[in-house]
């Protein structure tokens, strides 16, 4: 569906806000560990052009999911490794769900004191930054390397099945171009079935937990 010039003033910075969030909280939680790999990267600012990721913004721009650059990360810094980095890649969509919640939270205190109206172009990317931020939490839990839920998959395995877990991983970045080729190409939504229920189910909680402001 084409986008006219005013949707993409709403769906840009809501965009730039969520994979932001997302990655510089990569940064931060390697940092804190003891990696200053993304540090000395430049990755551990809120700077938005740091962390912007052509195909994967493309993707959140036409479809509501997708990624950020990779934050590089030396797990061999870390003192605890597979433990320290899964920590550090729950980090990501941890920050997002949260920020969803925080902007229904602005959202709702805009409106309850006036501040805002419904026709305003600050509602608009409240609300799309609750879908995207949702969107990308969701998205990046999928366990397929390289996204984040495979390295948090990777945390939780008995180490003696590590071994042919990495060799499966070698194959998880071509299954998941293929879930994500077979919405624009094949015009069957995947991906859109698996994160649609938990992202709509949290849009709503969060809109009714806040009600009552």
């Amino acid at each position: 569906m084409p986008i006219d010039l005013q949707g993409l003033f709403i769906i840009l910075p809501a965009i730039a806000i969520a994979i932001t969030v997302h990655e510089f909280s990569h940064a931060w939680m390697a940092n804190r560990l003891g990696d200053p790999t993304a540090m000395l990267a430049g990755r551990l600012t809120l700077n938005p052009m740091a962390h912007l990721d052509l195909i994967g913004t493309l993707c959140l721009f036409l479809a509501f999911f997708g990624w950020g650059k990779p934050v590089p990360v030396n797990s061999s810094n870390f003192k605890h490794p597979i433990r320290d980095d899964m920590f550090v890649s729950a980090c990501g969509p941890l920050s997002n769900f949260l920020t969803a919640f925080l902007m229904v939270l602005i959202l709702k205190l805009l409106l309850r004191f006036h501040l805002l109206t419904p026709q305003s172009y600050f509602y608009d990317v409240l609300r799309l930054g609750l879908i995207i931020n949702l969107s990308l939490c969701f998205f990046n839990l999928i366990p397929l390397y390289p996204l984040d839920g495979s390295h948090i998959l990777k945390g939780l395995l008995p180490r003696s099945t590590l071994p042919e877990y990495e060799r499966l991983s070698h194959y998880s970045p071509f299954i998941l171009l293929g879930l994500v080729a077979m919405g624009p190409f094949f015009q069957v939504s995947v991906l859109g079935n698996i994160l649609g229920p938990p992202i709509s189910f949290f849009s709503r909680l969060f809109i009714s937990v806040l009600s009552v402001i």
